[in-house]
């Protein structure tokens, strides 16, 4: 069973679990166990000035959660079907907290995590393919395209003194918390073709200053290739939890183009993503290229990627996340979690390689050059080599080691953020995912 990390913790919207043990299977009615624990132990060698929480030297620390709870679905005769789950989740840092100090290590937290409820129309509208209608609400993940905008609400501070109480319950690395507190979706068309969204999401997290939006997508999916426009309202922020910079996100419209497939070419994968934002402050853009090839009859199979991306100075990211793999779109283990750049006033050279040994193992190599595109605002510049591995032990169970090598370009002294230096950090994770 090839599987990654990111599709081992999951993603989509409001569908069955990936992970799920069925408990009760007769006629139209499906009843599931959901159950998923993750648990991570990290080491870094240097601390970063996020904060002013943390001093020069290291840390170590553990990250964990438990997932778990009920999804199931019941069909309506010829009138689709309804589904829905809900779930709980338990999660913790222990030890030092992580190397920015977004934690402290002692978070602990249970609540309720997913509670949704959905119709999907079945053959209802044969033009619009299988279940070419689906609406569905309540506390879920939302993703869009491969994460670059908008992939869950999956900002995990912990118990940090920022003058309020962000604590989400910690596990800031592994993201243990990524449904939006309220949703409404309607999604329209089957799964090729042409299709589209519209959503509206409500954060509770107040780390992203319980942020609000209105969105509306349309794709066209075909054997060549997906193209995709997003288009994204800000419609609402907390002002008490709010930087300057998010404060913006009210009224904000951002537009994106996007694009992924092989154009008909076998191992061949091209993907793009055009995003504008226009802001009170102005208006900021970002984008990326990317092209991979698999070399199909090489031993191994590996698969070479080269990625350019650039986010102008005062871009938000707004919600982007953990999706396709290592990488995506958290660029580098060390600085997109804790050193910085956070996908903005940066540009960035990626060059990976990943290969398959067997079939439940892949080993991968991942190489980041950043450069800060307005100094003036600190110079989060350097380079980061990544070495990782994937090793799906049974069905239920997979082990993912990772080893960081981070050399920035300025210490916390001169205008970066390691703290004690501008060495290179040694950065070493072991993970551990169950799930039915």
């Amino acid at each position: 069973m090839a599987l990654t990390l990111a599709s081992a913790l999951g993603a989509g919207l409001a569908a069955a679990p990936l992970h799920a043990y069925e408990l009760y299977n007769q006629d139209d009615s499906v009843l599931n166990a959901d159950f998923e624990a993750v648990f991570g132990v990290m080491h870094s060698q240097e601390n970063y000035a996020q904060f002013g929480n943390r001093s020069a030297g290291s840390s170590s620390w553990r990250e964990g959660y438990i997932k778990y709870g009920l999804s199931g679905s019941q069909g309506l005769g010829g009138a689709g079907s309804l589904y829905g789950a809900v779930n709980l989740l338990s999660s913790g840092t222990w030890g030092d907290g992580d190397a920015a100090g977004f934690t402290e290590g002692s978070e602990r937290r249970t609540a309720v995590e997913d509670a949704y409820l959905g119709w999907r129309s079945g053959d209802l509208f044969p033009a619009l393919g299988e279940n070419g209608v689906d609406i569905s609400g309540g506390r879920q993940k939302v993703v869009i395209g491969d994460g670059f905008l908008i992939n869950g609400d999956s900002l995990n501070f912990g118990d940090v003194d920022l003058g309020d109480d962000f604590d989400r319950g910690g596990a800031y690395y592994i993201a243990a918390r990524k449904a939006f507190d309220q949703t409404a979706v309607l999604r329209l068309g089957g799964e090729q073709g042409w299709r589209g969204d519209l959503m509206w999401l409500k954060s509770d997290n107040r780390a992203q200053a319980e942020t609000e939006l209105g969105i509306a997508t349309l794709e066209h999916v075909a054997e060549p290739g997906t193209l995709g426009l997003t288009y994204i309202r800000g419609l609402d922020v907390n002002e008490r939890y709010s930087s300057p910079f998010q404060a913006e996100r009210d009224g904000m419209d951002t537009v994106s183009l996007r694009g992924a497939g092989g154009l008909g070419v076998d191992n061949l994968n091209l993907a793009f993503e055009y995003a504008s934002q226009d802001k009170d402050s102005g208006r900021e853009d970002a984008w990326y290229l990317e092209g991979s090839w698999t070399f199909a009859d090489v031993p191994w199979v590996p698969t070479a990627t080269y990625r350019y991306s650039r986010f102008s100075e005062a871009f938000d990211p707004l919600f982007y996340g953990f999706n396709r793999g290592y990488g995506t779109w958290f660029q580098g283990e060390v600085a997109a979690n804790y050193a910085g750049p956070f996908n903005s006033n940066t540009q960035v050279h990626h060059v990976g390689l990943k290969a398959t040994p067997m079939e439940s193992l892949t080993v991968g190599a991942l190489y980041f050059d950043f450069d800060t595109l307005d100094t003036d605002l600190g110079n989060l510049g350097g380079r980061e080599l990544d070495l990782y591995a994937e090793w799906m032990v049974n069905d239920h169970l997979m082990i993912s080691p990772v080893l960081g090598f981070y050399q920035p370009e300025r210490s916390a002294e001169t205008g970066g953020t390691q703290l004690g230096g501008d060495g290179t950090n040694v950065y070493s994770q072991l993970m551990f995912v169950t799930f039915f």
